[in-house]
């Protein structure tokens, strides 16, 4: 036994070369609170204490590879909207950002000469491709290297919006601007919410792919709030325990500096969002009606009964007491929501079980006292998915039912069915 703590917990152990160290990381299990937080720490393979390798480091690791002589360590962290590599003397802990540019790294490989090392890298306008880097040298641009798909030609650009928080922490989101905006032709734009809710918008999305929806004309913003990693432990604790506080308020201040542009057309907009991201698309449809249109997918509802159902209720147990889950349910504003929503939920789905979705949607449904013709909100079940669409086929239908959504209610189209759900 290397490490036994009841206060916290380790994992994603590398061996050193020399066969005398392994490197984990280590995290401090959460209290309703207290957030996690995770620390990068080597042990000795003989017995002994363990050594935060890097004290004053406020990022949580990912990736973690030795260097052949064990002096020091490459890893992968949020950072900012990315997910750079670092480089980590273990002698006096400093930490080194080798990567200068926007990626989001993976798979790190070093070289046996401990000159290079290899990765997978891909951004938020890029899939995955294989680069090179120096091991030492600082702020570096990757070296390219052969990949098997040439780089997609995209439709549109990418840049960044800022803000400041009402406490006054700096905010920032990716930003998705399709081709031809401008300011005599503002885009629609989309709000996407991430899932988590701890994690960020850095890399490359099969799933949620917001080029699939410029290239359809829409703008979409990826924003990092409360509680997103790669902003140091307090940027989560700021929404920890209170995800209807912070993060919400950050999602609306960041929407707000978007919509400020002149290339972005503030009358037309929608949200949307998986898991935490359509927790988060709730709880904005029962606080304000400043979007058209909101798709929510595999999404919590009623906290009191997504605790005690998903596989993960230990872990829930430590997130939220009874009384802060009742505080944060979205359930308790069901008679404010009036922007059409769009639900979406699998029934296969136990980390978000299906009760969610169906509670949801009898509470929407539940409420509409006109013509059922008339029911502005839709509900799109897959009987066969879980918390996420894996099938090609139901991917298709997914995003021809969200498009179809947004495009009627966010540009005014007619409702038209998607020829795969007829």
């Amino acid at each position: 036994m290397l490490a036994d703590d009841p206060a916290h917990e380790f994992g994603g152990p590398v061996i050193s070369p020399d066969g005398t160290q392994v490197a984990c990381w280590r995290e401090s299990i959460s209290t309703p609170t207290t957030p996690p937080a995770t620390r990068l720490v080597v042990l000795p393979l003989a017995g002994g204490e363990a050594q935060d390798v890097a004290p004053d480091w406020d990022r949580w690791p990912g990736d973690v590879r030795w260097t052949p002589d064990a002096s020091a360590l490459i890893v992968v962290a949020d950072d900012g909207g990315r997910a750079p590599v670092f480089r980590i003397e273990l002698a006096d802990g400093t930490v080194t950002r080798l990567t200068g540019d926007d990626g989001a790294y993976s798979d790190l490989r070093v070289a046996p000469d401990g000159v290079h090392v290899y990765a997978l890298r891909s951004a938020v306008d890029h899939p995955s491709a294989p680069v090179r880097l120096d091991a030492r040298t600082p702020d570096q641009q990757p070296v390219l290297l052969p990949a098997p798909a040439r780089s997609p030609v995209l439709p549109g650009t990418l840049t960044e919006v800022h803000a400041t928080a009402a406490d006054g922490t700096p905010l920032r989101a990716w930003l998705v601007l399709p081709d031809g905006t401008a300011e005599s032709f503002p885009a629609p734009l989309l709000l996407w919410v991430h899932g988590g809710p701890l994690g960020s918008w850095n890399a490359w999305q099969w799933r949620w792919n917001p080029w699939l929806m410029a290239a359809r004309g829409y703008a979409v913003l990826l924003p990092d709030p409360a509680l997103s990693t790669g902003y140091g432990l307090d940027f989560v604790a700021r929404g920890w325990g209170q995800w209807g506080g912070a993060p919400y308020a950050d999602l609306m201040a960041i929407t707000d500096a978007a919509v400020a542009r002149p290339d972005i057309d503030a009358e037309r907009t929608a949200a949307m969002g998986g898991s935490f991201g359509g927790y988060m698309a709730n709880w904005i449809a029962g606080h304000t009606d400043r979007f058209r249109a909101i798709v929510t997918h595999a999404s919590l509802w009623a906290l009191d009964q997504f605790g005690p159902t998903t596989d993960a209720s230990y872990y829930w147990s430590r997130e939220m007491t009874p009384k802060m889950a009742e505080r944060n349910s979205p359930h308790r504003h069901a008679d404010a929501v009036t922007t059409p929503m769009l639900v979406i939920h699998g029934d296969k789905d136990y980390r978000v079980p299906i009760g969610e979705g169906l509670r949801l949607w009898w509470d929407l449904v539940s409420r509409h006292g006109g013509d059922p013709a008339a029911l502005p909100h839709r509900f799109l079940y897959f009987p066969d998915e879980n918390h996420w669409v894996l099938s090609p086929q139901n991917a298709a239908v997914w995003y021809q039912t969200v498009t179809a959504f947004l495009d009627h209610h966010v540009l005014g189209k007619d409702w038209e069915t998607p020829d795969l759900l007829r």
